[in-house]
């Protein structure tokens, strides 16, 4: 983005100087447009950092906010002080993490002391969001996010062998891939199966920070796929701004999805099966009964919530370890046994595809895997064996405002067309979340 902002300066300062005579009155344009780009470069956090001496870090293990002021010439008392004045913002004390980069700024008259100290600490919490301790006069905390852009593209493949690969020979992020076939297709088309010459097409944003950290895949607006001789077409769409709920419909308003995630971990495979006549030679080949579906995973693998709805349970019990326990309605409760740790909390009412814990080997388990339990009025069953219902269609009230969004959409998907050597289109750049809310 830089970049574009560059050129364009570039072009007018051509062009400026193809008109003028006076060269002192061009040496000064010049020189005031090479002073613009270069404050644009250095200009982060909301600070000018030409106006600053700075040092940049990670926080390593054994760091506090303390031992690293220590380190940068501050004495405890003041350390004392900035901590407890900056609490009530960010506890800066507690709350740092291994790994997280730093940043402390110098005043550049101080620069030829014997003994320099910093007059700002910034910490990163993630790409976005950074917290500023300010001590240079007064003590200053707050926390911010950094300028975040949002760059609509459109793409488009055709099938030869799976669109992992697909994907990857176009350059395109494989998380467009884990989109398609997990949230937007995945009980509508088996990606396993895909045949040559099946192809597709997506309209997604990318998210930049700054204008120029690539933050990946934001989210997917549209798509149209063609399989076994099918025209699929999926609209992105959020149904409760209260709760934050996207699905993706198709032309006519029909859900794309069902109530339930076919699995309740992404890379994980089926290692056993609900089976009521089981027999296990550690047991004699004496019958037990197993009412779960078990997937095995790698230890720490996310474990999703299949469905809506409120945890009813997040503890500890027997051989059944950390669980976490969820009812969706009046008819069905899933339950998700062995975890490392549970993410969620009693009473918490959690979306399908939210991460409500990580597999582990808690309570009675031979190996690193989840048991996933399936109740539907009270009884226990195979999931795999039940019709289950389609995820809550859009209402009555909302149903015609969806129609008439999608039209320019489909439009758009459309008029894009497949070609031997397809390529990413920037079509947009927007700085606001670009998921549709409709009320």
């Amino acid at each position: 983005m830089h970049l574009k902002r560059l050129i364009a300066i570039t072009v007018i300062t051509v062009c400026f100087l193809a008109c003028k005579d006076d060269n002192s009155t061009e040496e000064a344009y010049k020189k005031e447009i090479t002073e613009t780009v270069e404050k644009e470069k250095i200009l982060e956090f909301g600070f000018d950092l030409d106006q600053y001496e700075f040092k940049r870090d990670t926080i390593k293990k054994g760091d506090t906010f303390g031992i690293i002021l220590e380190r940068n010439n501050i004495g405890y008392p003041k350390i004392y002080q900035i901590a407890e004045r900056a609490k009530d913002t960010f506890d800066i004390a507690t709350k740092l993490q291994v790994g997280k980069p730093y940043t402390l700024l110098f005043a550049k008259e101080d620069a030829n002391d014997s003994i320099q100290k910093p007059t700002t600490f910034i910490y990163q919490q993630n790409l976005e969001d950074y917290v500023v301790i300010d001590f240079k006069d007064s003590i200053q905390a707050y926390t911010k996010t950094k300028p975040i852009t949002y760059v609509e593209k459109t793409a488009t493949g055709i099938i030869e062998n799976n669109i992992s690969e697909t994907l990857e020979n176009k350059g395109l992020s494989q998380v467009l891939a884990y989109k398609m076939a997990d949230d937007i297709y995945a009980w509508t088309i088996d990606f396993r199966r895909l045949q040559p010459g099946d192809r597709f097409k997506v309209i997604y944003t990318d998210k930049y920070i700054d204008d120029s950290i690539y933050a990946g895949v934001h989210n997917v607006k549209a798509a149209y796929f063609e399989h076994n001789g099918d025209s699929l077409y999926a609209f992105e769409f959020k149904t409760d701004s209260i709760k934050n709920i996207v699905d993706y419909f198709s032309e006519d308003a029909k859900n794309l999805r069902r109530a339930f995630l076919k699995m309740p971990v992404k890379f994980g495979r089926l290692s056993s099966r609900y089976n009521l006549k089981r027999r296990i030679a550690y047991y004699g080949y004496k019958v037990r009964p197993h009412k779960g579906t078990d997937f095995a995973a790698p230890i720490g693998t996310p474990i999703m919530a299949t469905a809506n709805g409120t945890v009813i349970e997040s503890t500890r019990r027997g051989g059944n370890g950390k669980y976490v326990k969820i009812r969706h309605n009046d008819t069905y409760t899933t339950q998700y046994l062995h975890m490392k740790a549970q993410n969620v909390k009693k009473g918490q009412f959690v979306k399908q595809g939210d991460i409500i814990g990580w597999v582990g080997m808690t309570g009675n388990s031979g190996g690193p895997h989840v048991c996933y339990r399936f109740w539907k009025n009270g009884k226990q069953v195979d999931p795999f064996k039940q019709k289950l219902p389609e995820a809550k269609p859009i209402s009555d009230s909302l149903k015609a405002q969806y129609l008439e969004y999608i039209k320019p959409i489909r439009q758009q998907l459309d008029n894009i067309f497949f070609l031997e050597t397809d390529h990413i289109e920037p079509e947009n750049t927007i700085t606001e979340d670009p998921i549709t809310d409709i009320q």
